[in-house]
């Protein structure tokens, strides 16, 4: 409690009770009693070796199925489209949309690695956003492509309405994230792993899809409750990387990250 006083002296104690008070807060805020976290599943993709091999397997069995290289996955969102497009064809990329796209193709071909795989959602503003990054990595002057590098149209990326979402927003039917969540859910599943253990490199990988599904992705592969995904706001053509490393640790930067596009050319459509 703080004690109103008149004095000069009595004010100086008020607002040392003041500061006691916020220091207190702030460490109620940040201790154990108060703030429960999750310990790290470090098996969330069934990858660990126990999890490859037969039950009292030998530990020579083990090292052989244990991963040893890193995966680095960048997410990234389609450019600015048609709003007003009745059917999916007809939701293309505007003017603008198609800049941001070739805009994020240049800063990846920058980025010094080499791609081994581009995945793309088959709807018609990720295939054109991913056409068009594709065209500026080949257009690259230095060799941005592995010698197997593949590229994959699915539909398990197209956008969606992923799980009920915390705090609430309805906008979509119940019905939509039954099948849409499923189907999401499934890509995570099916992209998101650690590295195979005949990986000897590191690899990376890009995949172009929408804000839903990135923001799903997010929740899932850095543990946190998938029903956050309306939590975060995605710029057209922005980039999120997420790195895996070999004992399952998962690593996430620049979220949404759009610095490598002029003030004048990000939108959030």
């Amino acid at each position: 409690a703080v004690v109103s006083t008149q004095s000069t002296g009595g004010r100086k104690m008020k607002r040392t009770a003041f500061a006691c008070s916020v220091v207190g807060a702030a460490y109620l805020l940040t201790s154990k009693a108060s703030c429960k976290s999750k310990a790290w599943d470090f098996n969330w993709d069934f990858r660990q070796p126990s999890s490859l091999v037969k039950p009292n397997s030998s530990d020579e069995e083990l090292q052989k199925v244990k991963s040893t290289s890193r995966r680095t996955y960048y997410l990234i969102r389609h450019g600015q489209y048609e709003l007003e497009g009745a059917k999916d064809n007809e939701k293309i990329l505007t003017e603008l949309g198609r800049r941001q796209a070739e805009c994020t193709g240049k800063y990846l071909a920058k980025l010094g690695v080499r791609y081994s795989d581009l995945v793309i959602s088959t709807m018609a503003r990720a295939s054109e956003t991913g056409e068009i990054i594709l065209s500026q990595l080949k257009e690259s002057d230095g060799e941005v492509l592995t010698e197997k590098f593949e590229v994959e149209k699915t539909d398990m990326l197209r956008e969606g309405h992923p799980i009920h979402a915390v705090p609430y927003s309805k906008f979509k039917p119940d019905s939509w994230e039954f099948t849409d969540g499923a189907r999401i859910e499934a890509a995570f599943r099916k992209y998101f792993q650690r590295a195979h253990y005949s990986q000897k490199e590191e690899s990376h990988e890009i995949i172009v899809c929408h804000a839903n599904v990135i923001r799903y992705l997010i929740c899932r592969a850095s543990q946190n409750p998938p029903e956050g995904w309306l939590r975060m706001s995605l710029a057209n053509g922005s980039i999120t990387e997420i790195g895996i490393d070999p004992n399952g640790k998962v690593f996430i930067s620049g979220i949404g990250d759009k610095g490598h596009m002029p003030a004048d050319m990000v939108t959030f459509t």
